[in-house]
């Protein structure tokens, strides 16, 4: 379909839903009653005497009711099931003229963005969740939950480690009545709409937004972190603010198999402190001295978090001697972690 026909195409599907309020008053009209005359619509609805023979005409140009020109003139009704099969098919050639020419844009080039619209928030959350390898931390609307839900099972079944909060509370459903271990490794709800949407995928790949982006027609906006330092915000927020505050509904008490991967250092020293055994494990990240890239192998000895959240350490003893590691943006510990495996057998560099 060459561009003087997508544009002709798009002109006439414009026209065909380009309804004023007189025309959609008197088509519904028409339709409730099978045929009407001029002055009866006019009875039936709000439309001023004048305006009628000019709304209903443009009606019938739309193919949508036929004029019989009786006296008094007649407006009859045609059936939706035959006019509007016309539109779909208009629509669906456009559609496909328009995905012809659709080039895919670049999702990979900005490591922070922000996106005004509603279907993009969407098809980020969905991105998000997609690209989890072993962790994903978020916050859902009930509605959300149930659009998403297909995606979290099938992280579940990967082993990705959820840990999934319901937002507003009044509205999340009870344990009792849906299986949030499908979907989930742990599930809490949080009272309030102010509690944001939000996904963090193994600690790189986040997407946060407010709910009112998502149920109203003024603010919308969501900020988009791809595999950009910054995005530890996002998850530094869910773990101390939004987690602490939020209230059990369900727990995962199956065990989970070893080796482990963890990009939050709280979830991993929380499992830590559950473990009876000699763990060991294998920590990438960077010192925090130097900042550069620094990865260490040794057994587990020690790990601690405060009440608060704000600050959690693991202590891994080594060849060199012990070497503390702590979350993102680090300062009194030696290391950085961006990503901590843990293991009950010794794990090689």
């Amino acid at each position: 379909m060459d561009s003087d026909d997508l544009r002709h195409r798009m002109e006439r599907v414009g026209d065909r839903f380009d309804f004023g309020e007189y025309e959609i008053e008197a088509y519904l009209a028409v339709l409730d009653h099978g045929q009407l005359t001029a002055s009866e619509i006019a009875d039936h609805t709000d439309i001023p005497q004048p305006r009628v023979y000019d709304t209903v005409r443009k009606l019938s140009d739309r193919g949508m009711v036929e004029l019989r020109e009786s006296r008094p003139m007649r407006v009859v009704a045609l059936d939706p099931e035959e006019v509007f099969p016309t539109i779909q098919t208009s629509l669906d050639e456009m559609i496909a003229g328009l995905s012809d020419r659709y080039t895919t844009p670049s999702r990979d080039t900005e490591a922070v963005s922000l996106v005004k619209s509603r279907p993009s928030i969407l098809r980020y959350l969905e991105s998000v969740i997609e690209s989890a390898e072993y962790e994903i931390v978020l916050s859902l609307t009930p509605s959300l939950l149930d659009r998403f839900e297909g995606l979290l099972k099938t992280a579940r079944e990967n082993g990705v480690t959820i840990e999934l909060i319901v937002t507003p509370a009044a509205e999340a459903v009870p344990a009792s009545a849906f299986d949030y271990s499908t979907v989930a490794t742990v599930a809490r709800a949080r009272r309030g709409i102010t509690t944001p949407v939000m996904a963090v995928a193994d600690g790189s790949r986040s997407v946060y937004a407010t709910q009112s982006a998502l149920t109203s027609d003024t603010e919308h906006y969501g900020v988009i972190f791809n595999r950009s330092a910054l995005g530890f915000l996002v998850s530094g927020f869910f773990n101390t603010v939004l987690w602490t505050t939020a209230e059990p509904i369900m727990e995962d008490d199956q065990a989970r198999s070893f080796p482990r991967r963890y990009a939050s250092i709280r979830r991993c020293v929380r499992e830590l402190a559950a473990m009876d055994r000699t763990c060991y494990a294998h920590v990438v990240g960077r010192d925090v001295q130097s900042g550069r890239r620094r990865t260490v192998s040794g057994v587990v000895v020690d790990s601690a978090v405060e009440p608060t959240g704000e600050l959690a350490t693991v202590t891994i003893e080594t060849d060199d001697g012990d070497v503390t590691i702590g979350g993102r943006v680090a300062a009194l510990e030696d290391i950085e972690a961006h990503e901590i495996h843990i293991d009950t057998t010794p794990i090689e560099d």
